[in-house]
């Protein structure tokens, strides 16, 4: 007897899921298609497996907007453990010194923290997934090779000391894309002359998504066994915020599908999101010579 297969599910949206510590972002992407059944399935911005928080899964079309989520500010709450360096600048890395914390007090650790406000750069952990000589950081690292990396410019719009409880400070910080967490530990440690490591960290925001709304794993698993995940699947423009909306007419929409512009007002200018008469997300479009180009076109549902 042939064995039934049951087809893949048709279905295009956001998640917002609560990543434990533990679990790698695509160990959450694998285990959402597999309970899901939904073909294509991805993330907008990757939490190492000690990181724990908001993680914004992709599903269906969705997938293609996963660039415009990743854009977004990202806000963090990190566990830095100062006086102990490691070589992958987080805890699961190899002590590589230990110095005394002598005198260190909070308002030290304040000061110091005021030097990374701004625009400032960064230069990335050896164990990271940046591609340099045709291999990734961290397989040149794992080769016991260590080699110059090219400093990387990224924002930190706020960063404070939430508590100080030595060894350990807990530091919220609000920052652009790309930022290495891991990379501001090691670095706070260095200014203060002791050294530190990431020994935890939460993602509390990624642009519009917050961590109070995000559904934990677990209770998504259970959702899913029970048939009812689709209620925690949000609209595909979520990954558009702080893109303008443009709502277009039926004739409107039927050429922007078949890939013609529609008219834009002269003061138009960067990207927008389409919408359609039916209020769905129809395109992401790009202002050119007073017109709309669309540039990413998602088929109807069904």
């Amino acid at each position: 007897m042939k064995e039934r297969r049951l087809s893949p599910e048709r279905a295009s949206g956001l998640l917002n899921i609560y990543k434990p510590v533990g679990p790698t972002s695509h160990d959450v992407v694998a285990r959402i298609r597999r309970l899901t059944r939904v073909r294509q399935v991805g993330h907008a911005g990757t939490l190492d497996p000690l990181a724990e928080g908001v993680l914004i899964i992709c599903l269906g079309q969705a997938t293609r907007l996963s660039e415009y989520a990743m854009r977004s500010p990202k806000q963090y709450l990190a566990r830095v453990w100062l006086g102990i360096s490691t070589d992958t600048y987080d805890r699961e890395g190899r002590i590589v010194e230990e110095r005394p914390l002598g005198d260190l007090t909070a308002d030290r650790i304040s000061a110091a923290l005021e030097q990374f406000q701004g625009e400032i750069y960064q230069v990335p952990p050896m164990y990271s997934a940046i591609q340099q000589e045709g291999q990734r950081l961290y397989d040149l690292a794992r080769q016991g090779r260590e080699v110059p990396r090219q400093p990387r410019r990224v924002t930190i719009s706020a960063i404070r000391l939430v508590a100080w409880t030595p060894p350990e400070a807990t530091v919220e910080v609000t920052c652009s894309p790309g930022t290495y967490i891991r990379s501001l530990a090691h670095d706070l440690g260095a200014t203060l002359g002791v050294g530190g490591h990431l020994s935890g960290l939460v993602r509390m925001a990624s642009g519009s998504f917050h961590l109070a709304d995000a559904i934990p794993l677990a209770a998504f698993e259970e959702a899913a066994a029970a048939g009812n995940w689709r209620q925690y699947l949000l609209p595909p423009e979520r990954a558009l915020a702080g893109l303008p909306i443009v709502q277009v007419t039926a004739e409107e929409a039927r050429r922007i599908q078949h890939g013609g512009a529609i008219p834009a007002p002269p003061e138009a200018a960067g990207e927008a999101g389409a919408r359609g008469p039916a209020g769905e997300l129809l395109a992401v479009l790009v202002a050119k010579e007073g017109r709309w180009q669309p540039v990413k076109v998602f088929p109807p549902e069904g």
